[in-house]
């Protein structure tokens, strides 16, 4: 498995995560993906076991496109808008965060 962002899956949970109302359970409590979503919710909608969610999840937090909190004993996951947005902008300018640099050589 590829350990870069866009790896699928990984877009998926970034996904999942911005609306979670949308593609998670309902809970008993009408606020309860205000703080983020467990990883046992992630892993049970991929599929996989919740050892390999963490390592998703993980990943996008180290990454700074998610935030990691404790709430109710379990670490919540959500989204942070500002790092996709900017990580957003990065791959529409191609990269280019710097200018270009031209060498110029000696001629005698």
């Amino acid at each position: 498995m590829p350990a870069t962002p866009a790896h699928g899956t990984r877009r998926d949970i970034l996904e999942w995560l911005r609306d979670p109302d949308a593609h998670f359970p309902p809970q008993r409590r009408p606020d309860a993906y205000a703080h983020g979503v467990p990883a046992g919710l992630v892993a049970a909608k991929l599929g996989v076991p919740r050892r390999v969610a963490q390592r998703h999840l993980r990943l996008l937090v180290a990454l700074g496109l998610l935030r990691a909190g404790r709430f109710r004993r379990r670490t919540r996951y959500r989204p942070d808008e500002a790092r996709i947005a900017e990580v957003a902008g990065l791959f529409e300018k191609g990269w280019r965060t710097a200018p270009e640099v031209t060498r110029t050589e000696d001629r005698r």
